[in-house]
């Protein structure tokens, strides 16, 4: 049997390029998306063990929190593109994680809930964010998570 060939040695990464952003670094929107990228990957690394991505936990905690929402509320509420909720919404019924009722108000809308399995689903996912969020308080220091909460929700509409 011929020998094996040997493992490549591994690649010496080279010094990376001091490159100048110019006048990025003083644009609040591109400083918030490197934030934004930085928040999400750390969220979608944590909630991987479960298999919950972002949007779906946001799905999960409001039809967790308002039993019977119709999906046309839910879309509004977190501004999901309709097509694209719906999407989402069969992925997790497959699952097993949201039912579709038919709603006690209007015959044309569902009535969105939670089953038991994405009750249990959603308190692991709870617990799994609240240690995403202890790491962005513990990288932000003492109070700036809470000034920075207050200062974007200026950009929210509630």
């Amino acid at each position: 049997m011929p020998d094996s060939p040997a493992a490549a040695p591994p690649r010496e990464r080279k010094p990376r390029r001091d490159i100048d952003l110019d006048v990025l670094d003083s644009h609040l929107g591109y400083s918030l998306r490197r934030a934004q990228v930085w928040v999400f990957q750390d969220f979608i690394r944590t909630l991987s063990v479960i298999d919950i991505r972002p949007a779906q936990y946001s799905v999960l905690v409001v039809i967790g929190a308002n039993p019977g929402l119709s999906q046309a509320e839910l879309a509004d509420r977190l501004a999901i593109e309709r097509a694209r909720l719906v999407h989402m919404l069969d992925h997790l019924q497959r699952r097993g994680l949201t039912e579709r009722l038919p709603s006690p108000n209007d015959r044309r809308t569902h009535a969105l809930q939670l089953t038991k399995e994405g009750q249990r689903v959603l308190k692991r996912a709870k617990a799994l964010a609240a240690r995403h969020e202890a790491r962005l308080a513990e990288k932000l220091g003492d109070g700036a998570r809470e000034q920075m909460l207050a200062l974007l929700d200026v950009f929210v509409t509630k």
